[in-house]
């Protein structure tokens, strides 16, 4: 008993809602990436540029050239202190709905040395 209502605890917590949200507004392709590769691309709705969006809830929006290096980091998020699949789903919908305030309101930083560690969140291919 005690094991289902961990179970239930840990399934129904703020962060695996954020995470279930996200995964039903991903393509199959970026559920597969974020699944495999801990992070996923996003093509801007403007430039068509390419961002990657790492789980975490500030400086974790890389913008990449052509060839897939990363040119500069955004540092945007939504209001409020909230869960990093919530997070995430918010960078993404603005990148391909708002791309031009995005670049207008983010911060820039190098993104030198920039990396996030795979064990850090896990996620899995299904909600």
């Amino acid at each position: 008993m005690k094991l289902l209502f961990e179970t239930h605890k840990r399934e129904t917590s703020p962060d695996s809602r954020s995470r279930r949200l996200l995964y039903e507004w991903l393509s199959p392709a970026q559920r597969l990436q974020l699944a495999e590769a801990g992070y996923l691309d996003v093509i801007g709705g403007t430039t068509g540029k390419c961002y990657r969006i790492y789980p975490a809830t500030s400086m974790n929006v890389v913008e990449l050239d052509d060839c897939g290096q990363m040119l500069r980091g955004l540092c945007f998020l939504p209001l409020g202190n909230l869960p990093v699949g919530d997070t995430m789903l918010a960078q993404k919908i603005a990148l391909e709905t708002a791309e031009p305030s995005v670049r207008t309101i983010a911060g820039q930083f190098t993104p030198v040395g920039f990396r996030f560690g795979r064990s850090r969140f896990r996620w899995q291919l299904r909600p």
